[in-house]
Parts: C-alpha cells; structure tokens; sequence
C-alpha cells in the first residue's frame, strides 16, 4: 500500500483534549500489548490506529519504552482497582473473589503478563518497579484485612503472592485447568 493510499485509508482525526488523548492511547496500549510482545509493536502502528502523527504520540510519551512503562502503570492500576473489594466482605469470600478478579485478569492481558513477569521490558527499572509497586499494594490490602500479622506471616504472604504469579504463568502456558 502505498503512503497516499495509506493516509486516504485512515480515519479522520478527532481532536482530543489532552487527558482524553491520553487516555485514548493507554487504552489501545493496554489493548495491543494485551496481544503482542512488546518487540512486535511499532509506534507507526500505534499512531495508526489512534489516528495521529507519531509525532503526537511522541509528544505524550518521547519514546516507545515511556509509553509501554505508561501502558504497564495503567494496567497495574487496572488490576489494583478490579481485586479492591468491600472490607465488609467475609475475609475468605473476598480472598476468593479477588482472586477470582485477578485469574480474569491474567487471562484478559495473557500475553502482557506473561512478558512483564518472564523479563524482557520487564527488566526494565522502571518497569519493574510498577510491578513491584502492584504486589506491595497487594500486600497491605490482604495484611490489612487479616489485621496485624508478624514478619513471618507477611513473608508467607508474599510468597503466596509470587506462587500465584508462577502458577498463573503454568496456567497460561498449559491451560490444564478451568
């Protein structure tokens, strides 16, 4: 195809405020690297498909790895929102059903998720930190649902949180269970 029949293909651009534009490409970033590796996405076809200059992308995030560290925060709020449940839940009701919201989670961002945890990008400082921002958060919120709890018991928590990350991986890989 060539660049004229490329750009009379496009979609007419809409003009976005900056919070709305913003949100416009986190969205299509958690929707892409929902399904590619972070290798296998261009910025070219992230512009196309939101309808702007790379320019305009660059001009909200100046490069490739500040937009995927971006897209990479906003799913960690995502998933922080989505398992945040009523405290006035039974504790084991709502361990099993933020649980519940974290597996559909997982499976939702399958090929995000597998990336982020298994290196790559995810290697990557900033990018790591937001992960480990994301199982800190998670964390306090079961600590503070249990109450006041030892050193010893908060590491067997955070254990719990890395088996149930390793375990979710085992899952998408093989898919031996429902």
């Amino acid at each position: 195809m060539t660049v004229r029949a490329r750009v009379a293909s496009r979609a007419p651009r809409e003009r976005l405020d900056t919070d709305a534009r913003r949100a416009q490409l986190l969205a299509i970033g958690l929707e892409v690297f929902a399904r590619q590796p972070y290798d296998e996405v261009s910025i070219e076809d992230l512009a196309e498909r939101a309808a702007i200059s790379k320019g305009l992308l660059y001009h909200y995030f100046p490069t490739k790895r500040d937009y995927y560290a971006a897209v990479v925060r906003e799913a960690a709020r995502q998933l922080v929102t989505l398992t945040d449940l009523p405290e006035a839940m039974p504790p084991a009701q709502r361990l099993l059903e933020g649980l519940s919201r974290y597996l559909a989670f997982v499976e939702r961002h399958a090929p995000a998720y597998s990336t982020l945890l298994r290196g790559g990008i995810g290697s990557d400082p900033e990018v790591a930190a937001v992960i480990e921002e994301t199982r800190q958060a998670l964390l306090d919120r079961i600590v503070r649902g249990i109450g006041e709890v030892d050193v010893t018991l908060r590491l067997t928590l955070r254990g719990w949180i890395g088996f149930v990350e390793a375990t979710s991986l085992e899952w998408l890989d093989h898919r031996s269970l429902d």
